[in-house]
């Protein structure tokens, strides 16, 4: 059974190039545009989570400390996706339960790599 990720940027643009890089790699992709629509969208198994920063209605750490605040998904990685790459910004996401940064632009690769370390399972 494929492996569901969750894709969370405010991007359409991003998201899509996520979306086919990881469905290429076999991954099942769930997107949300912001925080709160992903909140929303919770509710099955999701094996890793990838999310942007900076975006309108729930930023991308507050949403992180509210997935994290859910038993289903305290164990569930999460990998940052931004143009943020401030040291303060990292901690921040690392605090808030983030497992990996990747700073946009990115390489497909690059993201697989993370992925595929640290997805769930």
């Amino acid at each position: 059974m494929a492996k569901t990720i969750m894709v969370v940027d405010d991007s359409a643009s991003i998201r899509q190039v996520v979306n086919i890089t990881l469905k290429k790699a076999g991954y099942d992709v769930i997107e949300a545009c912001d925080g709160k629509d992903a909140l929303g969208k919770l509710g099955g198994k999701i094996n890793l989570v990838v999310c942007d920063v900076n975006m309108p209605n729930m930023d991308g750490i507050t949403f992180l400390k509210n997935f994290k605040a859910d038993p289903n998904y305290k164990f569930t990685p999460v990998v940052m996706l931004t143009t943020e790459s401030q040291e303060a910004k990292k901690q921040e996401g690392k605090a808030a339960g983030a497992k990996a940064w990747v700073v946009k632009p990115f390489k497909p690769e690059q993201m697989l790599e993370a992925v595929s370390k640290l997805i769930l399972p």
